[in-house]
């Protein structure tokens, strides 16, 4: 199969590492071809802090998928998340020089860029401008001004923020793997992109990905992204409650959570106990599933408070902003039995599993349509998608883009808009791999 024919998303998580490589079929929907799992080691809560230690797990997951499908990965796609992702609403605006003018995508990229020149705390990039919505000439709640005349146009941001380092380290993990850095998305839009519908999108939703080292969320309304937040507690938090708890290891820990973990406790009678191997000659250790349960409640209900306490920061009690599709559960760590009742019960809004099997093609390996890989999932559909756009682009060729560039460019906006715009993130993405070329 020659290359170009087939996409790769990468997965860099706490836990695990997936690379996933797949194909769009004729029907829309993603072929997997292959994928490769490993486990994570170098990476703490999202963040690299282990350089080597990714590269090698990275290599491992990419071998495995090669393997699979019988391919070789040049380009991936790889999420990036973390306790250091963080997202803060802004207002801009610019003043046109010709009011007489239609307003065109120039002047929504020059209101994107000033965005961009933002003073950040030290140590911290501006990775993402989402336009809520836009005003023009005090005219409000404007979804697409391209067309309008006008003197003054403003816009609502959400501009999602990270560390410089943290993205850096992933680049310079994936180019000593030997791999290339197609483009970088935020996990939570991948995680969306894989298990939210349009429907839910515009009804107002909140996707709470629980993966191993940290919970994602991402609050979409009227079909924006809305809010987006990382908070620093996983499946591996409860891990290591129940180690503490129950005085054992942690491969057994987690063997426990997997097999007999609740997420309520009422559930477990008194007299269901669990045997545990004892270490190397010693008693084997009795542990009831109701005490189980209760180390687990506690550490879950601190997690979904904190996620609620961001979803009523953006403003889910008023009216407006209500999310009436609720929320959706994705990743490993919504696979918890009971975990679905005790969300609503707490939040007190309608919930269900988030599986990414929509988009996937009929005879796709059931394993793959868990929830555990709808981060990968949806960084592969990412993939495939900026694939057929640099497909597009190439067909089309350099010479045309330069006459409408140059001549056409002073006729009027509907010819311009035959060009095909880059988004603010290929902007920054681009921006990012020139940085790591350069850095070698």
């Amino acid at each position: 199969m020659e290359q170009g024919k087939y996409s790769v998303g990468l997965d860099i998580g706490t836990t695990k590492i997936v690379a996933i490589i797949g194909r769009e079929n004729e029907y829309g929907k993603i072929e997997v071809l292959g994928t490769g799992r490993s486990k994570s080691l170098g990476v703490h809560r999202g963040v690299v802090n282990n350089i080597t230690q990714t590269i090698s797990s990275i290599q491992q997951a990419v071998e495995q998928a090669e393997l699979n499908a019988g391919l070789k990965i040049g380009s991936v796609v790889v999420g990036i998340a973390g306790q250091h992702i963080r997202s803060l609403q802004h207002s801009d605006y610019i003043t046109r020089s010709d009011a007489e003018e239609v307003i065109n995508e120039n002047d929504l990229d020059k209101l994107c860029n000033q965005v961009y020149k933002l003073v950040m705390l030290p140590g911290e990039e501006i990775i993402h401008v989402l336009p809520q919505e836009y005003r023009v000439d005090g005219q409000s709640e404007i979804k697409q001004p391209i067309g309008m005349y006008g003197g003054r146009l403003e816009a609502n941001f959400h501009v999602v923020v990270g560390q410089v380092s943290s993205i850096k380290n992933i680049g310079r993990c994936i180019k000593s793997a030997g791999l290339d850095l197609g483009n970088i998305t935020l996990e939570p839009l991948a995680s969306a992109e894989a298990v939210l519908s349009q429907e839910e999108k515009e009804a107002g939703v909140a996707l709470i990905d629980i993966g191993g080292g940290t919970s994602d969320l991402a609050i979409f309304k009227d079909g924006i992204i809305r809010h987006t937040a990382v908070i620093p507690f996983g499946g591996n938090v409860i891990t290591e409650d129940i180690k503490e708890g129950c005085s054992i290891i942690e491969k057994q820990a987690e063997l426990l959570k997997i097999k007999f973990g609740s997420a309520w406790p009422g559930e477990n009678k008194d007299n269901e106990i669990v045997s545990i191997p004892g270490l190397r000659g010693r008693e084997p250790k009795e542990i009831t599933l109701k005490n189980l349960s209760k180390i687990i409640h506690a550490r879950v209900v601190e997690i979904i408070e904190q996620v609620y306490v961001e979803i009523k920061n953006y403003g889910h009690e008023e009216q407006k902003r209500k999310l009436i599709a609720g929320i959706v559960l994705t990743g490993g760590g919504s696979q918890l039995k009971h975990l679905k009742q005790l969300v609503e019960y707490i939040t007190g809004m309608d919930t269900r599993i988030g599986y990414p099997n929509e988009h996937l093609a009929g005879d796709s390996d059931d394993e793959i349509a868990s929830p555990l890989y709808a981060t990968a999932v949806g960084l592969l559909m990412n993939a495939v998608q900026s694939d057929a756009k640099n497909q597009q682009q190439e067909n089309v060729g350099p010479e045309p883009e330069k006459v409408l560039a140059g001549e056409e460019a002073q006729a009027t906006g509907n010819t311009v808009q035959v060009k095909e715009r880059k988004t603010i993130f290929d902007k920054w993405s681009e921006k990012l791999k020139d940085f790591l070329d350069n850095a070698e």
